[in-house]
C-alpha cells in the first residue's frame, strides 16, 4: 500500500496534463448495462461521473453499488459522528445519482469505512446478484483502481476483477488518489483506456462533484473538520477526459510449474517453504486442521504433499491417505516422516494430468493450484472434484501474495473454486497472508446441521 496524506498539495496537475497527451485508446462504451462498485459515495463521481452522465444519456441501465458509507472521512470531527456523516453521504450521493442521470436508487452496502477486507464475502454476494440480474446483456463493471493506495479501493478493485474474471464480464478500474501521490512513472499506461467527455457530461460531473460537500468544504472551522478533497485534487477530477484502466493479464508462462522447479528448490534446501521451521506455517496447518468439517474421513486424498508436514495429521483423521508430489526429493523426506505408517500410500505424479483413480471423502488441495497455468487449473479443479465421494469435501489453502514464479495468484484460484456450478463452499477463512475455504457436492450441510443441532 501507499502512504499518502489527502492534504499534502499533492502532484499538480500540470504534470499530468503533460503525461495524458499520449494517444490512448478509447475505452469501448458499446455495452447494454453498466455496473458501478464504488468503496465510498463520492468514489463513482471523481473517478466516473463523465462517463455514467454519457451512458445515462444514450439510456444504458445503471446500477451502482456502494459499500461503505464513508462514516471515517473526518475521525477528529468534533461536530460530526460516524452516524452524522454516513447519514450526510448517502443523502450526498442520492443527489449526485440523480445529477448525471441514474433512474434506480443506489445499492447501500453500509459496510464499515476502511474495514472492507473483512467482508470480501458481502461485497462479492451483492456483485454476483447484481450481475445475476442482467445475465444476457453486454455488461461493464466498473469500480476503483486495486492500485489506487487506498485499502478500500484495493480491496473493491480485486473482488470486481475476480468476479469478472470468473465470470466472463469485462471490467475497468478508475483511479482517484493515484493523481494524488502518483506521478506519470506508477501508471500502467500500456491498460490505460479514454473516455472523452462532451461538455454536456462535463457540465454534469461538475454539479455531481458539487453535490459531495462534506468533501469538497469544511464541516465547520474547527480543527478536524477540514475538507478531505482540496482543490488541487479536485482539478484531476475535472479534465476532459476520464481514464480507466484494464484488468492485467493473466500471467502466460510455458506452463503450470513443472518439476524442475521443485527439484531445483529441494537440492538447495532442507526445508524451501519453512513447513517445520516457521511458525507461519504451524499455525496455518493448525487453522486447515481445526476447519476440517468432519473428525475421521475414511479416504484422503493431498494434492502436493511435500515432505509431508501436513501428511501426518491428515492421517492421524483418515483411515487412508494417498499423497501425491511430482518431486523425487520431496517423497523421500516425507517417506522419513511417515515410516512406519500403513495407511499412507505416498506416489510420485504429476498434477492435474496424471490425477489419481478413485473416490475420496476428502480431497486437500493446500499450496498447489497456483502452480497450474492455462487450462491446467480448470482440469485440476475439474478432476478434484470428480473424486469426490456424494457427500466429500474439498478443502482449499492458499498463499495471497504474489510470486513470480506462480503463474496465478490464490485469490485467483478461489476465485475459480467460486465459480464452479458443482460446488458449495461451506467454510471461509480469509487474512492477509492466505485463504482457506471448504467445499462440497451443491446439497451439502454445515456441520451443525449435520450433527442435529440445527433443521
Amino acid at each position: 500500500m501507499v502512504s499518502f496524506d489527502h492534504r499534502d498539495p499533492g502532484t499538480d496537475e500540470s504534470v499530468w496534463t503533460d503525461a495524458l497527451r499520449r494517444d490512448l485508446p478509447p475505452l469501448d462504451l458499446d455495452v447494454d448495462h453498466l455496473i458501478v462498485v464504488a468503496a465510498h459515495p463520492d468514489d463513482e463521481s471523481l473517478g466516473a461521473a463523465g462517463l455514467l452522465a454519457t451512458a445515462a444519456a444514450r439510456g444504458i441501465p445503471i446500477d451502482l453499488l456502494v459499500v461503505t458509507d464513508g462514516e471515517g472521512s473526518h475521525p477528529g470531527s468534533p461536530t460530526h459522528g460516524p452516524a452524522t456523516l454516513a447519514l450526510l453521504r448517502r443523502r450526498e450521493l442520492h443527489d449526485a445519482a440523480r445529477i448525471v442521470g441514474l433512474v434506480g436508487n443506489p445499492i447501500f452496502l453500509g459496510l464499515p469505512d476502511g474495514g472492507t477486507g473483512e467482508y470480501r464475502d458481502a461485497i462479492t454476494a451483492a456483485l454476483r446478484e447484481t450481475l445475476d440480474a442482467a445475465t444476457g446483456r453486454r455488461v461493464l463493471v466498473l469500480s476503483p483502481w486495486r492500485g489506487d493506495g487506498h485499502r478500500d479501493h484495493r480491496v473493491v478493485g480485486e473482488i470486481v476483477e475476480q468476479v469478472c474474471a470468473a465470470r466472463g464480464v469485462r471490467s475497468r478500474a478508475f483511479p482517484i488518489w493515484l493523481w494524488h501521490w502518483g506521478g506519470p512513472d506508477d501508471v500502467p499506461w500500456d491498460r490505460v483506456e479514454r473516455l472523452a467527455l462532451e461538455p454536456r457530461s462535463r457540465e454534469v460531473k461538475t454539479r455531481a462533484l458539487d453535490a459531495h460537500r462534506s468533501q469538497l468544504e469544511p464541516l465547520s472551522g474547527a480543527p478536524g473538520d477540514e475538507a478531505t478533497i482540496h482543490a488541487g485534487m479536485r482539478a484531476h477530477a475535472e479534465r476532459d477526459a476520464e481514464l480507466f484502466i484494464a484488468p492485467e493479464s493473466p500471467a502466460t508462462p510455458a506452463g503450470s510449474v513443472g518439476r524442475q522447479y521443485f527439484d531445483d528448490m529441494y537440492a538447495r534446501h532442507d526445508d524451501p517453504w519453512g513447513f517445520d521451521s516457521r511458525w507461519y506455517e504451524e499455525r496455518k496447518r493448525s487453522v486447515l486442521l481445526a476447519a476440517l468439517p468432519w473428525r475421521h474421513y475414511r479416504s484422503t486424498l493431498e494434492a502436493g504433499c511435500s515432505t509431508g508436514a501436513l501428511t501426518v495429521y491428515l492421517a492421524d483423521r483418515s483411515d487412508r491417505v494417498l499423497a501425491v508430489d511430482l518431486a523425487p526429493a520431496a517423497l523421500e523426506r516425507a517417506r522419513t516422516r511417515l515410516a512406519g505408517r500403513e495407511n499412507v500410500e505416498l506416489r510420485l505424479a504429476t498434477l492435474p494430468d496424471a490425477w489419481p483413480e478413485g473416490e475420496f471423502d476428502l480431497v486437500v488441495l493446500s499450496e498447489v493450484a497456483y502452480y497450474w497455468a492455462g487450462v491446467d487449473l480448470d482440469r485440476g479443479l475439474t478432476a478434484a472434484t470428480a473424486s469426490l465421494s456424494a457427500d466429500g469435501r474439498l478443502v482449499a489453502c492458499h498463499w495471497r501474495h504474489p510470486v513470480a514464479e506462480y503463474p496465478r495468484s490464490g485469490d485467483e484460484v478461489h476465485a475459480a473454486l467460486a465459480a464452479r456450478p458443482d460446488l458449495v463452499r461451506l467454510v471461509r477463512h480469509e487474512e492477509e497472508d492466505f485463504v482457506l475455504e471448504v467445499y462440497a457436492h451443491p446439497g451439502a450441510r454445515s456441520v451443525a446441521a449435520e450433527s442435529g443441532l440445527v433443521p
